[in-house]
């Protein structure tokens, strides 16, 4: 088996000496090429270069769930294509991966690769569903390019707060839980718009749902960890099913504290819930539109701004070892 492991050296929870241990152990098993990624963007080069060859069989991807998402970019460059693309494993190196837990590998890097030398053993694997986000045609977001998303998107309040955390990690600020809760709490307290909602959601067939402040699109459940504790936004969401929506149309004092307590004492059966909540599940297609431009994010990076997202869940678009 040959194999490729795309190194993120920025990798925030993992070690030199944990990645030269990690590397000794895949190259023990398979014909492993490691390379460190070096640029923004790189990993997803790296991914798309193994998509391309005739006899690359796996992709590992050490990191944190952006490296993830640009390794999955540049493996479905030409689009989906399950059983003639590698295989995906991750190996979780960022500040919370809530990719390779939803996946059901353990938060420990040395652990994780255990799990997935026994699962390459053992031949077990799984095909998942991913999202894929794109400019919506005639408007000004007509011209950005399609990408896709492993576990969620945002447009609007939950993407503000990525921005203002990358902007703390720029000044040097490690990515920690508690740095993530100051700036929803700063959000908050700045957002323009928690009363009036921008958003408009859009099917084929249905009516649209409008007046939305917040709009979280999750491919899996649960949508991210606090430390240990998983959030269950849409519970229901699956990589088996196509896209769920969880949205609000108030953010009053009130409103934010009674939806906020919901999501901390979360379950696999109960997630948000009130007059004020939207929970759609299963979506194939759909559009956000905002009246004005809003904070973008996939993944857990913040990708500017946008007043137009065209949504698609695709069934069974990629292989990983699980």
């Amino acid at each position: 088996m040959r194999a490729l492991l795309v190194v993120n050296p920025a990798a925030t929870t993992t070690s030199a000496r944990t990645r030269d241990v990690l590397i000794h152990a895949l190259a023990s098993e398979m014909k492993l090429e490691a390379v460190t990624t070096e640029y923004r963007g790189h990993a997803r080069d790296l991914g798309r270069r193994a998509a391309e060859s005739d006899d690359m069989d796996l992709v590992v991807a050490l990191g944190g769930d952006g490296t993830v998402n640009e390794v999955v970019n540049g493996l479905l460059h030409h689009g989906p294509d399950p059983d003639r693309l590698p295989r995906l494993a991750v190996v979780p190196g960022g500040s919370t991966n809530v990719f390779a837990r939803a996946l059901g590998l353990p938060n420990d890097a040395v652990e994780a690769t255990g799990a997935i030398l026994d699962a390459l053993r053992d031949r077990t694997e799984r095909t998942i569903g991913l999202g894929l986000a794109a400019g919506t045609p005639g408007t000004d977001d007509e011209a950005v390019p399609a990408r896709w998303f492993t576990f969620c998107a945002g447009l609007g309040f939950d993407a503000s707060v990525i921005g203002r955390v990358e902007q703390q990690r720029e000044r040097g600020k490690r990515s920690t839980h508690a740095l993530y809760m100051r700036q929803v709490v700063r959000q908050f307290l700045d957002e323009p718009h928690r009363r009036n909602g921008p958003i408009t959601l859009t099917r084929p067939g249905e009516d649209p749902v409008t007046d939305l402040v917040l709009s979280i699109i999750c491919n899996t459940s649960p949508w991210t960890y606090l430390g240990n504790r998983p959030v269950y936004a849409s519970p229901q969401a699956s990589f088996d099913t196509a896209l769920d929506v969880v949205a609000l149309s108030k953010m009053s004092t009130p409103a934010v504290a009674r939806y906020a307590t919901q999501l901390l004492t979360s379950s696999p059966e109960r997630g948000p819930r009130g007059k004020h909540a939207v929970t759609l599940h299963d979506l194939t297609d759909f559009t956000l539109h905002s009246k004005v431009p809003l904070p973008f994010q996939m993944d857990g990076d913040h990708l500017g701004l946008r007043t137009s997202v065209t949504f698609t869940g695709v069934r069974r678009a990629l292989r990983v070892i699980v």
